[in-house]
């Protein structure tokens, strides 16, 4: 079958990181290339209780485009095992099953959760994370019956959705709801992100928020805050017009092009001081931030932009920060991390992320289908790869593999 395979060589690297700043189209069109089109067997099953996949369409993410360039932190890399097919956006057709495998059938088009925890690798007890219902963020990642890989796509022994096939645990899977389409059900798992994160952040009705960067994330955040019925004040600051026009569809009340803090002041009320550095620095703001861009200039301007007691949840992932800590302290604020998906109590019902947003999704509550702009057969990956380099100019929001 064919696949998306990534591959690490420290000497290609190298080189890749000095040519590929002169000419990016070295990272996926050259013989230094990490990503390759190869052909590879199919994958079997790995044990009695897991399923095979035939794959009909993987979402391309952001961070398969880090991936390609080189631009990941290498903090996680014990975390990761390459070769490794990449892609983890995955709706699917289940075509073989385990015998341990039980509540699903062959013919059953599901999605699945990326995450390669403890359940999976076949650890117990589980780690304190996995009790806790944060299985996105096992301990176990480098552990257990499986290599190195927090989630498909960046692990050796669990290929991810960039191919024909795919095996999963059949923790991961869940069935696709009646009247939900092949292309909502591929957005599931970056919908679920955005849902977390407003889950471990959730506004109240009277709150002012802020969500920086209005792309795929940004936008989804929006339209998460809508789908579980909360009339917050939405803000989206965005630079580029497209992904602006979108934000303000999904749901947002406000979308600037402007600064972050400019638009603070305009829409919160706050107070402005400059301080001796030339720095200004706000009192009042907005009562909570969902940053989706995470460098050191929107940390900073979020901070200074919150209220007091206020919480920014760091969505985007970057590699290093720096910023001055005086409004987190003078404020009394928080940052909180923003990373993957787990349970929740949903009125006094316990249950995943990726259930929740397939319930938001069949009740038309929510619709990311509009997002899906691009899709692409596997041999086009180098163009799919070109259009996410210019969004703006090619109108485009999410794509995507379509087998």
């Amino acid at each position: 079958m064919k696949a998306l395979v990534f591959t690490l060589s420290i000497p290609r690297a190298v080189g890749l990181k000095l040519a590929g700043t002169f000419i990016k189209s070295l990272f996926y069109r050259s013989p230094l290339a990490m990503i390759k089109l190869v052909d590879v067997p199919e994958p079997r099953l790995i044990s009695p209780d897991w399923v095979k996949i035939k794959t009909k369409m993987c979402g391309f993410c952001g961070s398969d485009l880090n991936l390609i360039f080189l631009r990941e932190s290498l903090m996680a890399s014990p975390f990761t095992s390459a070769p490794a097919i990449m892609g983890h956006e995955v709706c699917g057709e289940i075509v073989e099953t385990g015998p341990d495998v039980h509540g699903f059938n062959i013919g059953d088009i599901v999605t699945v959760v990326p995450m390669l925890n403890c359940t999976v690798r076949g650890i117990f007890p589980e780690c304190r994370a996995c009790q806790e219902g944060k299985p996105g963020n096992c301990e176990n990642v480098a552990s257990g019956s499986l290599a190195p890989g927090m989630f498909i796509g960046v692990c050796r022994d669990a290929g991810g959705g960039f191919a024909e096939y795919m095996v999963a645990h059949k923790s991961q899977i869940f069935r696709i709801p009646e009247g939900v389409s092949v292309k909502s059900a591929a957005l599931v798992e970056p919908f679920a992100v955005a849902l977390q994160a407003v889950l471990d952040n959730r506004p109240r009705d009277v709150e002012k928020i802020l969500v920086i960067g209005g792309g795929v994330i940004g936008s989804m955040i929006v339209k998460a805050i809508r789908g579980l019925g909360i009339r917050c004040h939405i803000t989206v600051v965005e630079p580029s017009t497209f992904a602006a026009e979108y934000a303000k569809k999904a749901g947002a009340d406000h979308v600037s092009k402007e600064e972050i803090i400019k638009a603070a002041l305009e829409v919160t009320g706050a107070c402005a001081y400059k301080s001796l550095g030339g720095e200004r620095i706000l009192q009042g703001g907005f009562n909570r931030i969902y940053d989706t861009v995470g460098n050191s200039s929107t940390i900073q301007k979020g901070l200074v932009s919150m209220a007091f007691g206020g919480t920014l949840s760091m969505v985007g992932i970057c590699n290093k920060i720096s910023f001055d800590p005086t409004p987190l302290w003078l404020k009394l604020q928080t940052i909180k991390a923003a990373f993957g998906y787990g349970y929740n109590t949903i009125n006094g019902t316990r249950k995943h992320a990726f259930e929740i947003a397939l319930e938001l999704l069949k009740d038309r509550k929510v619709d990311v289908e509009d997002m899906l702009t691009h899709t692409f057969p596997i041999e086009k990956f180098r163009d799919m790869i070109e259009v996410n380099l210019h969004k703006g100019k090619n109108q485009a929001l999410k794509t995507a593999l379509l087998f």
